[in-house]
């Protein structure tokens, strides 16, 4: 089985609808970066384009995030946005509707540590929080296989 990559270990809740998920690993990079944070709007619905958090359909303990391309029959067909990580309907094929959770809504990208210098704080603060828009893969690679 492929290495997964975009898996969370924690998920947060904020309010019965709303919960925030930690980004690990590279399967939606440039979009997504290793330690992002997303607030999560659990049980949206979905369209085609939107980042969502899924179970993974065969280790359904593992949450993972991946971009929702097309509804096929009996489910979504989910993309990793970095082509070169894997672990996404190209490995495990067609996700099943009651294993998509959630949209993300909203990216946060926490300040590092030895981000300390006032430079940095500025620079962090006008792109640590950004909305997560459908259709906006960083590496065009939207299309279904």
């Amino acid at each position: 089985m492929p290495e997964l990559s975009q898996e969370t270990e924690r998920e947060r809740s904020l309010l019965p609808f709303v919960g925030v998920a930690e980004v690990t690993g590279p399967s939606m990079v440039p979009t997504l970066q290793h330690g992002d944070q997303l607030v999560v709007h659990w049980g949206a619905r979905i369209g085609p384009g939107d980042i969502v958090v899924l179970r993974h359909p065969f280790q359904q303990d593992l949450l993972v995030v991946k971009r929702a391309v097309e509804r096929r029959e009996g489910g979504w067909w989910v993309l990793g946005d970095n082509a070169f990580a894997g672990g996404d309907s190209t490995d495990y094929g067609v996700v099943p509707e009651e294993l998509v959770l959630g949209k993300a809504r909203l990216r946060y990208r926490p300040l590092k540590p030895g981000q300390r210098s006032p430079l940095a704080a500025v620079r962090w603060a006008l792109s640590a929080v950004r909305p997560v828009l459908p259709d906006r893969s960083a590496s065009r690679r939207l299309r279904a296989r």
